[in-house]
């Protein structure tokens, strides 16, 4: 890298644009000491593109450059999401929310986005501190606002801060807004970004919305009766350092839950996150301390919140009495079984009702639904999609729940993003089921397995940073479209669907469209033993992720868990070697 003399005369070129007097001291010396800097890496990482404005808005790591999160570039993004909310809503006095969340800079580039709308004439809802997406995404319905932005890097390591853009409806931008509003951020340049806000715009918001918002989340509260059956059940929970400290202790006592315990040392509000390597629920680390404190506690379930409460984690006590952490579509099964079978018992089912979920998670969700009769619906990763299912089926049918496999899951209509505060809630609901019925979380996925057929979900993560790691990624992709697989660790692939094209390719040769509302650089490969692996580039981390699902058909019950998990391992194993990720 170092030696491409061309990248590096090009970046240099960028970053001495920003030693200019539009730029502030702290961020001119930053640049200038890269540019000082023998080795040229950090100049390259931090200039060799614009932090692309993508159809999720901003997400990179923090510091000076055009391929940063900064107040520059958050304030480009802005400017142009601005602009095409004013040319979206001409002659009316358009109104946003912003939030943030508890990384770093949160607050400084909230009150940025803030005095941008205010300046150009956008009316601002503000929350006073870090509040969780999904509140976020409530409060625009709430308040009938055009739009919103919630300043988050999610699960992301400490280094990152994001920008999520919202629409009128509460979910994350799509078509046409998406490229409507990524059109007019290209357009401005830091000259044309008005910094200066106009404080009678800019109104705070905080406890009643609060109040709002967790009324609302009792709407997914499928049988209080049991609830109040099992008030006492013994629950260990851990925000993360983020922002479901305070909501979702307040969401589960306004269910009726009574004993509940936090992790003290993850209750501190810190973006450098440090009880934790990455503040991810995916990653069995980040639930140590959890666990730790409900051994101590002898508690039913460990709970756990991301640091902007999209995201849930849940461990429970496997047959032995040890704690096993719950991957996402295991979770996402629980939701979607649990919401049919007790609506239908309680007659809250009218057969208009729907599900949705990605098309990288879990097909046992798909069995489930089919076979109670409600209607299921696959959607493109990334909860906008789902949203936007519950969007075109407004007034005709009833969504009751959609997920994905990243540990995200949205159990009512009236946010339209992952919501983690009504989730935790309804799973310590579906725990309090179980043990009415003598079961744990545990036993009840041991009879969904049982029931639906045994399922083992992978992702694999392949992390390439920087410009090589980008253009690597690319040809990955380009290279699986030339060369598919026609078999998977031994598996015979017999279908090919590629949704970029949105052709589905069978083994007899034949051809079908893909009813998708728009392209998506995705692939997946299925086998004739129910195997299924997806491949996508990630849109919002330097990475592309492999999604394995493997079946066991031979699963009977309980007694057959650890048998079916290390085949599934093994053959795990096999399909990387296929796919030369070894």
């Amino acid at each position: 890298m170092e030696n491409n003399a061309q990248l590096i005369a090009e970046c240099t070129a960028r970053a001495k644009e920003w030693l200019s007097p539009a730029f502030d001291e702290e961020t001119r010396k930053e640049v200038q000491a890269m540019l000082d800097a023998e080795d040229k890496s950090a100049l390259i990482d931090a200039f060799y593109q614009n932090l692309e404005f993508g159809t999720g808005g901003l997400r990179g790591i923090m510091g000076a450059g055009t391929n940063r999160m900064n107040k520059y570039i958050v304030g480009m993004a802005t400017q142009g999401f601005a602009n095409y909310i004013l040319k979206a809503f001409p002659g009316q006095q358009s109104a946003v929310v912003v939030g943030h969340d508890c990384r770093n800079n949160g607050r400084m580039f909230a009150e940025t986005v803030a005095d941008i709308f205010s300046a150009n004439g956008i009316k601002v809802y503000l929350f006073e501190s870090l509040r969780p997406t999904p509140e976020i995404s409530f409060a625009i319905r709430q308040l009938k606002c055009q739009a919103g932005v919630n300043v988050t890097a999610s699960h992301n390591p400490r280094e990152y801060n994001g920008y999520k853009a919202y629409w009128d409806d509460g979910a994350q931008v799509l078509a046409p807004h998406d490229t409507g509003i990524i059109d007019e951020v290209n357009k401005v340049k830091i000259q044309d970004v008005k910094f200066e806000g106009n404080k009678d715009l800019i109104i705070p918001i905080g406890g009643e919305m609060d109040w709002d918002y967790i009324q609302a989340v009792k709407e997914a509260m499928v049988d209080q009766d049991v609830i109040m059956r099992q008030k006492d059940l013994n629950i260990v929970y851990s925000p993360m350092h983020g922002t479901g400290r305070v909501i979702i202790p307040m969401a589960l006592r306004s269910w009726g839950f009574q004993n509940i315990h936090v992790v003290p040392e993850q209750m501190v509000i810190d973006g450098n996150f440090p009880t934790v390597v990455s503040p991810n629920p995916e990653n069995a680390e980040a639930m140590t301390l959890g666990m730790k404190l409900g051994t101590k506690l002898n508690a039913d379930l460990v709970i756990a919140s991301d640091p902007d409460a999209d995201r849930l984690a849940i461990v429970c006590r496997n047959a032995k009495g040890e704690w096993e952490i719950l991957n996402g579509n295991q979770t996402c099964m629980m939701f979607c079984w649990y919401i049919i079978a007790n609506k239908k018992k309680l007659g809250q089912l009218k057969g208009n009702e729907f599900l949705v979920k990605t098309i990288v998670t879990t097909e046992v969700i798909a069995e489930i639904a089919k076979k109670n009769g409600v209607e299921y619906m696959d959607c493109y990763t990334g909860f906008k999609w789902i949203a936007n299912e519950i969007r075109v089926n407004e007034g005709k049918k009833k969504y009751i729940g959609g997920g994905e496999e990243s540990f995200g899951f949205l159990p009512f209509d009236k946010v339209r993003d992952k919501d983690s505060p009504a989730s935790i809630c309804l799973i310590c609901e579906i725990a309090s089921w179980a043990r009415d019925n003598g079961m744990t979380l545990y036993d009840l996925l041991m009879n969904i397995y049982k029931e639906y057929g045994f399922s083992r979900e992978v992702t694999i993560n392949v992390v390439r940073p920087g410009k090589t790691g980008a253009d690597e990624i690319k040809q990955m992709m380009t290279d699986f479209r030339a060369n598919p697989p026609q078999e998977l660790g031994g598996s015979k692939v017999v279908l090919w669907k590629d949704y970029k094209t949105l052709e589905a390719k069978k083994a007899d040769g034949s051809v079908e469209k893909l009813g998708m509302p728009d392209t998506s650089n995705v692939l997946q490969w299925f086998c004739e033993d129910g195997t299924k692996v997806s491949v996508r580039p990630s849109g919002t981390e330097p990475k592309i992720k492999f999604y394995l699902e493997v079946k066991d058909a031979s699963f009977a019950g309980a007694a057959d868990y650890e048998r079916c998990m290390k085949a599934a391992e093994a053959k795990v194993v096999a399909i990387k070697k296929s796919l030369n990720l070894d």
